[in-house]
């Protein structure tokens, strides 16, 4: 059973706003960390859970009164919690706030907290992943929560030197096709490190000819990629589609990889019950 409230109350500390939509993916998020953290407690030595884009553990829902738990304390609340977290945020004041809330919710939580930008600061992430051998198994669920297409491929394949899921969003339609001009010019960068790839443009080239959508290309493009770090690439129809409330446009894709098969099950699983959590549990 995961908490049973997702809710939190102003306590005067840094509370960004977030959209209604994020509602369905903290319960995505925390459904999945928690089938995670239970299904692999007697399997591993040690379980961790890290967060690349931790913000303050708290949401407040644009133009109304409610604040939502955010990933970190969702994924600090799970029955069995993980033996270790690592939260990474690149706002002081949000981490502070973090630093805050997780004391009061879990003071003897094993928490590591790393400020700046994921991609700056991966290798300060790693040195707090525990060394694992044959006689202490480690595995670890990685949340990717960026506000757009901000992760680049280099830390993804940096950090997966180590045995991890990941659990990522994928801005396809909120910053990929929203700025899609800008992101197919030679000038800017920001696909060819959110992909790893300098290429991706002929490739696009070939396959709009198709009819492919811009969003599920970047999609398969970002799979592709993962296989390359042995991972099995998931289908297009199990990245789960996220749409804002006020005109239901696709906003983006929360999708897990995973090098093991099992994980897709639990995936599948989150899906067909995240809106009813007592059937799931």
């Amino acid at each position: 059973m995961v908490v049973e409230s997702k809710y939190g109350v102003d306590d005067g500390l840094s509370i960004p706003e977030i959209g209604r939509w994020a509602e369905t993916k903290y319960r995505l998020i925390q459904l999945y960390a928690s089938l995670f953290a239970t299904g692999m407690k007697d399997k591993w030595d040690e379980r961790i859970y890290i967060d690349m884009y931790a913000g303050s553990g708290y949401g407040k829902v644009r133009e109304t009164s409610k604040i939502l738990l955010g990933s970190p304390l969702l994924a600090l609340s799970a029955k069995d919690p993980f033996d270790k977290y690592i939260f990474c945020e690149e706002d002081p004041e949000l981490m502070e706030a973090l630093k805050t809330r997780v004391r009061r919710m879990m003071p003897n939580a094993n928490v590591a907290y790393i400020t700046g930008d994921c991609n700056e600061r991966i290798d300060d992430i790693c040195k707090e992943i525990p060394a694992a051998s044959k006689a202490h198994t480690v595995l670890g669920l990685c949340l990717v929560d960026p506000f757009d297409l901000g992760i680049k491929f280099r830390s993804i394949r940096r950090i997966s030197r180590f045995y991890l899921d990941f659990l990522c969003l994928l801005a396809l339609h909120m910053d990929a096709n929203r700025n899609y001009i800008r992101y197919l010019s030679d000038d800017s960068d920001k696909v060819d490190e959110f992909l790893g790839s300098t290429t991706w443009r002929e490739r696009w080239k070939q396959q709009q000819i198709t009819g492919l959508q811009f969003p599920k290309f970047l999609a398969t493009e970002f799979s592709e990629q993962m296989r390359s770090l042995r991972y099995i690439p998931p289908p297009f129809y199990s990245m789960k589609e996220v749409r804002s409330d006020e005109k239901n446009l696709p906003l983006y894709h929360l999708a897990l990889f995973s090098r093991n098969s099992r994980a897709y099950d639990f995936w599948n699983e989150v899906l067909e019950y995240s809106d009813d959590q007592r059937k799931l549990f």
